[in-house]
């Protein structure tokens, strides 16, 4: 089971090298972490944009792209529209957003007769090495889904568990969290805990999955917390997963983790047929590189038929 941040690079490192395609690759921060990834060996890289330009940032950036192969692209949209292509033909693994837009980018991704849409959900999930855990800590979902109803919110915690899987966790703990503990009518977010708690217990997730809502969040990872509060449950101070009721929570405590915390992260976006890195320009060189290998390991586990 991987435990800490670097390990994904370590992971993916040991298996076959999985094809990473990048759209509008014309960006100096991506492209100097999809070079180390090639470098590194957790990846083959193919570029999709506009040539020229690439290789003036490479050359700028002293990296050379001799072992990438380069796909032109006039535009940000044929760049994403080719790159889905390359997905669905089978000549890559994942995908990642480069310099284009978000909105143009997951269009493609979404396109109903020529994306990589599963009828899953997709789905931000963040995993954090926090120095302050005593494991890998998932969180899901700060970064897409605004105000998601109990349907989206078990697609979620689905997509979050297929990353737990893919790290190698084979007891998946889920904290669905909410300002207390009791379901309240007037508190949608205790409801649909509860709601998501209740589809757990049926098996709606898998059997390696227990599902715990509503908790606070001190609850979900702190064992002390819920001694001095007289809370039971085998999710209490060891959440795998927190799963945030909406897109605020989400950001705030991600947020609080990076800058507080120090922590160390990799995101992916999950609920296509591939992962998809789609990485902040606020995110560290570092980060980037880490998000990178997330999206490769769990590209593999799906390749060797890990996904349910």
């Amino acid at each position: 089971m991987i435990q800490h941040v670097n390990e994904l690079i370590t992971q993916a490192q040991t298996q076959n090298s999985m094809r990473l395609a990048v759209v509008a690759a014309e960006e100096a921060e991506v492209l100097k972490a999809v070079n180390e990834a090639v470098e590194k060996g957790l990846i083959e890289a193919i570029l999709f944009g506009e040539i020229g330009a690439m290789k003036q940032i490479a050359e700028a950036q002293g990296i050379n792209l001799s072992s990438f192969k380069l796909v032109k692209a006039d535009t940000m949209e044929e760049a994403a529209r080719l790159a889905v292509q390359y997905v669905r033909e089978g000549k890559a693994d994942f995908i990642m957003k480069g310099l284009v837009d978000t909105s143009i980018f997951l269009k493609a991704v979404l396109n109903k007769e020529n994306g990589l849409r599963t009828g899953q959900l997709l789905s931000h999930v963040m995993v954090y090495e926090v120095p302050t855990y005593h494991k890998l800590l998932l969180l899901t979902d700060g970064g897409m889904n605004l105000y998601p109803d109990l349907e989206k919110k078990g697609q979620i915690l689905r997509n979050s568990a297929d990353v737990s899987r893919a790290l190698g966790n084979e007891e998946i703990k889920v904290a669905c969290l909410a300002a207390k503990e009791k379901v309240n009518p007037k508190m949608p977010a205790t409801v649909d805990a509860d709601g998501l708690k209740q589809m757990g217990a049926a098996g709606k997730f898998g059997d390696d999955v227990t599902v715990e809502g509503p908790m606070a969040l001190d609850l979900a990872i702190s064992t002390r917390a819920a001694k001095i509060k007289g809370y039971k449950s085998p999710v209490a101070g060891e959440a795998d997963i927190l799963l945030v009721p909406n897109i605020e929570m989400g950001n705030g405590i991600g947020k609080a983790m990076t800058y507080f915390a120090k922590s160390q992260s990799a995101g992916i976006v999950m609920g296509a047929t591939v992962p998809v890195v789609l990485t902040s320009r606020a995110d560290s060189h570092e980060d980037k590189l880490h998000s990178i290998a997330l999206g490769s390991v769990i590209a593999g586990w799906i390749k060797e038929g890990g996904r349910k």
